[in-house]
């Protein structure tokens, strides 16, 4: 029987080997950054270098943020677009925390019944006739982005929109070198890319996918860009450049009006909150469940010796696959907008409702806890981590759902906007059918973690309902097995929703043999989610790490002005008098 949770004390790992009780061992591939000026994680590296541009230039870390995502809409243009929806979760230097919520909705003249669905039963359950809810323009749900951006900018940022517009119209304008991740996602979409003209042009020039190294200029989406740095962003919301992506998307069957974009209100939630072993960390309310359920599942593991049991062992994967499952039973009651269904946000992080579902695991053989997903909600998603010197902090996750969104581009505009509608069930009557104006919902999991008060860590990344459980079990990384930071973003990972139980190749055949004599339906896998960015906060001191799961570059910045009053060119008569 496992020890009470107060027997435990907090981080009882630290200034420990894990290794020394691991049962799985791995080595890190990426690097770690230090430093006191600013720090900057994103999954491309030159949207890490424009964060720390604008942080070099006297902005925060918001003002960095808006401009590492505008520049991720160019250099990742697979995942992230500004006509598509995310949330930020935002600490201030003054302590004040905020998750802006920018996803998307469904057009006003949206119905229940506007798809055919295929099937009734899982896994085709969410698909349509015609791929109508997955492709093209009657894909497209109103976007949050560009609103929620400018709006964050303008809130609590400190320059101009076109000041940190200007890395993602420079690199849209110049080009910049197709990375071989980037080339990948072409290659695997090419057959969808084909279908539309002006994706066709760009991505599959004389027919063929690019490859990496290939030099990719986006001239019509500069333009774009700087119309939006003078006009602002009702240029698209209710706007001119807004009226020529509507006319556009309804010409091709959508049912998305002008007024649609007028109307769409972000949305400002207080974050959800709970405690883990002596750390405090929030995260993003409904209608994300990410936050929600990452509590919910660290309450379940504090009734646990997970730092006696070791990392990557047969006992700790047991458990945490079983932790994962609950969740997954409770998800749907969490996943929904909460302008439409009733939440029970409260009792579900509670530490009671941890307690009573915490026997129901058994430590011996998997369980069944009558699990279902249904969810279209892709991982080809984005991450920022940043933060700045003064205290500021911004954790978001930021997607156009599928790989290329609809994969269409609007027509001169260079804009791909989001397939955001594959995300509600096309099955009228239930909690996550169609509605006119529903928000959409997501397994976003920015979180932030607090010791005594000051931050710990920020974390988040891109994975669609595997991102809770990934950053579960960052939280276990750090807190019961001492990792560095570096180890907790690249440490093997798995993931379930019930029964299958995915467990990546870096964990060893025998612990997922020993797992399968459990009960447990083994899936190997080589990774499970996106690229995580996550920060360490040792007082003034950030340090960076970025995971082998995607593009992923730390970059910090150190040094600073000269020390007031020094002089290149002293004056003479200055320094006769001091002597």
């Amino acid at each position: 029987m496992d020890p009470a949770p107060s027997d435990f004390d907090t981080f009882p790992m630290q200034g420990k080997n894990w290794r020394e009780r691991a049962g799985t061992s791995f080595t890190t591939e990426k690097t770690p950054v230090t430093a006191e000026g600013g720090m900057a994680i994103t999954n491309h590296p030159l949207a890490s270098a424009a964060a720390i541009e604008m942080m070099a230039a006297g902005g925060n870390a918001i003002d960095a943020t808006v401009a590492a995502l505008f520049t991720l809409t160019v250099v990742e243009p697979m995942m992230v677009g500004f006509f598509g929806g995310g949330v930020a979760l935002i600490r201030l230097a003054d302590g004040t925390e905020v998750a802006l919520d920018g996803l998307a909705t469904a057009p006003a003249a949206a119905t229940p019944d506007m798809y055919r669905p295929i099937s009734d039963t899982w896994p085709d359950y969410m698909e349509t006739e015609g791929r109508a809810n997955r492709v093209g323009a009657l894909a497209v749900g109103v976007p949050g982005t560009l609103k929620t951006w400018c709006e964050a900018l303008e809130r609590y940022g400190t320059l101009p929109l076109e000041a940190v517009l200007e890395p993602a119209i420079r690199h849209a304008s110049r080009g910049f070198r197709v990375t071989a991740y980037l080339a990948t996602c072409i290659a695997e979409t090419a057959a969808d890319l084909a279908l539309d003209p002006s994706m066709a042009a760009m991505f599959l020039p004389g027919g063929k996918p690019l490859e990496e190294g290939a030099w990719l200029r986006m001239p019509d989406y500069a333009r774009t860009l700087a119309a939006i740095a003078e006009h602002g962003p009702a240029h698209v919301y209710g706007g001119p450049l807004g009226e020529t992506i509507v006319a556009h998307l309804r010409r091709q069957g959508s049912a998305m009006a002008l007024s649609d974009l007028a109307h769409y209100r972000s949305e400002t939630r207080e974050p959800v909150r709970g405690s883990y072993r002596g750390v405090t960390v929030i995260g993003p309310p409904p209608p994300c469940s990410g936050g929600v359920h990452v509590i919910q599942m660290l309450n379940l593991m504090e009734g646990f010796d997970i730092a006696g049991s070791g990392f990557g062992t047969t006992r700790t994967v047991h458990l945490v696959l079983e932790a994962l499952k609950i969740a997954a039973a409770d998800r749907r009651a969490a996943t929904a907008d909460p302008a439409f269904v009733e939440v029970p946000v409260a009792r579900l992080i509670s530490k009671d409702y941890g307690d009573l579902r915490r026997p129901e695991i058994d430590l011996t053989k998997s369980g069944d806890f009558k699990s279902r997903v249904l969810t279209n909600e892709s991982a080809n998603t984005t991450h920022v981590t940043i933060a700045d010197r003064h205290g500021n902090i911004v954790t978001s996750t930021q997607t156009i759902n599928s790989l290329f969104g609809a994969r269409i581009i609007i027509p001169g505009t260079g804009i791909i906007p989001n397939n955001y509608m594959y995300l509600f069930d096309p099955h009228p009557g239930l909690a996550l059918s169609l509605q006119p104006g529903k928000r959409i919902t997501s397994g976003i999991s920015a979180m932030i973690g607090y010791r005594d008060g000051a931050p710990l860590f920020a974390v988040g990344l891109p994975g669609a309902h595997r991102i809770p459980s990934a950053v579960f079990q960052f939280v276990l990384n750090l807190v019961d097995h001492g990792m560095s930071i570096q180890e907790a973003v690249e440490a093997p990972r798995v993931f379930t929703h019930g029964p299958d139980a995915e467990i990546e190749r870096g964990i060893p055949p025998e612990v997922h043999a020993a797992l399968k004599a459990m009960g447990h339906p083994v899936l190997a896998q080589d990774h499970i989610a996106g690229g995580m960015g996550a920060i360490l906060f040792e007082g003034s001191k950030m340090t960076g790490a970025a995971c082998w799961r995607a593009d992923g570059t730390a970059v910090g910045l150190g040094g600073g002005l000269a020390r007031k009053g020094v002089s290149f060119w002293p004056d003479p008569r200055k320094a006769r008098a001091q002597t």
